[in-house]
């Protein structure tokens, strides 16, 4: 199911008060939206007409419900030159294009550049230019407010980055500083790491808005080893004993084009952000590794990845396991696990394969040929396991 989570920021405050100040002004009710059209503020209005639901159309309807629009309606949108334009843009009701009244688009600039729309819907006699020119001071403000807050989010990305790559010692402090000074009263709070990997944008600044993310409290990029980058998500818990934040953070991250995310252990203030991004990377690897545990892996939940995430990526193989670990052998390998994961019973094991005992025991016995192992022996089961495990990350 969708998540359609409220996301909130420090400025909403702002946003609204302003937004009310404009749907006062022009005596209908205002919509403020930021350049990719996420709903930001929606102002409180009285008419019975715009309290019917019969009134809405379907475009403005979606945009409250799930706060966002389409792409296709974010394009159409744009086809009147709102991106371009200085002052109040009149767009009027396209019905088979689900926008049944007619829209007045104020543009939200920033010293020349546009960082969100407010809208109103259009209605006979509607704004006169004076109250239209009012209503577009209004709008410099809520410019100034955007602007102040991308560069705040830009702040906290790139010192989010720096302490999730600095070396340890000195240079971890010295970020984590900056991050904590950068949060102010959040800092303290229980927080934790999400990973989303691999992230499918090649552009290292290309993280998605806190806004669209619940609970999110800074996003960055970071390198993912040769498959380009993964995403961190700081996430503020009310609890750290409750990480359900975190995985609907994850989970609306998934739908934008990751494959899989781990979510580390939390922690109290910022000084163990490093470790709980190693563990949410290493539930991220596991979770690639092994379907089951995903889409969305807690570090506490993936049993003995715990340990083999730890190893370098470029680990050389167990050379008694390596022949067995070769394409030609896949099916005897996928024996050998099952088989192992169902603490060698052959019953559950044949019924799991859907083979009869008689070739499972075949199969078994040609994974001791090539491997040197011993499968009776404690020791050798636990080390053809672990490095078939090994070989799935």
């Amino acid at each position: 199911m969708r998540d359609n989570a409220r996301v909130t920021s420090e400025y909403d405050g702002d946003y609204q008060e302003l937004v009310d100040e404009i749907s006062e002004l022009l005596g209908a009710p205002a919509t403020l939206e930021n350049r990719d059209f996420e709903l930001i503020a929606f102002g409180a209005y009285d008419s019975e007409d715009d309290l019917d639901p019969s009134a809405l159309d379907p475009v403005r309807t979606r945009s409250i419900l799930t706060r966002r629009s389409t792409a296709a309606v974010r394009a159409w949108f744009e086809g009147f030159g709102i991106t371009r334009a200085t002052g109040p843009v009149r767009i009027p009701p396209t019905p088979e294009a689900g926008v049944y009244r007619g829209r007045i688009c104020l543009p939200v600039r920033h010293r020349g550049v546009v960082l969100g729309y407010v809208w109103l819907l259009d209605s006979e006699p509607g704004p006169s230019d004076a109250q239209l020119a009012a209503a577009m001071e209004v709008t410099a403000r809520i410019g100034a407010l955007l602007a102040d807050e991308v560069q705040h989010g830009a702040d906290l990305t790139r010192e989010l980055r720096a302490v999730l790559t600095a070396g340890s010692g000195w240079q971890r402090d010295m970020a984590v500083a900056e991050l904590r000074t950068a949060l102010g009263p959040r800092a303290d709070g229980p927080h934790t790491l999400v990973c989303v990997a691999p992230w499918p944008s090649a552009d290292p600044d290309d993280a998605p808005s806190v806004r669209t993310v619940p609970h999110a409290t800074a996003l960055c990029t970071v390198p993912w080893g040769t498959a380009g980058q993964s995403l961190a998500v700081l996430v503020r818990l009310r609890s750290a004993d409750v990480r359900t934040p975190a995985v609907t953070a994850a989970n609306r991250l998934l739908g934008a084009g990751g494959r899989a995310a781990g979510v580390g252990e939390p922690g109290t203030g910022l000084a163990g952000l490093a470790a709980s991004w190693t563990q949410a990377a290493a539930a991220a690897r596991a979770a690639l590794a092994e379907p089951r545990l995903g889409p969305v892996a807690e570090w506490s939940g993936i049993g003995p990845y715990r340990l083999l995430t730890r190893l370098p990526a470029d680990a050389p193989r167990d050379p008694a396991v390596a022949p067995l670990l070769t394409p030609a052998h896949r099916e005897l390998a996928r024996t050998a696990e099952v088989y192992l994961d169902g603490a060698g019973q052959a019953g559950r094991t044949a019924a799991a394969l859907g083979i009869h005992r008689q070739t499972l025991y075949y199969r078994l016995s040609r994974v001791e040929q090539l491997t040197g192992l011993d499968l009776d022996d404690g020791e050798d089961r636990l080390l053809l396991h672990m490095a078939l495990k090994a070989a799935r990350l």
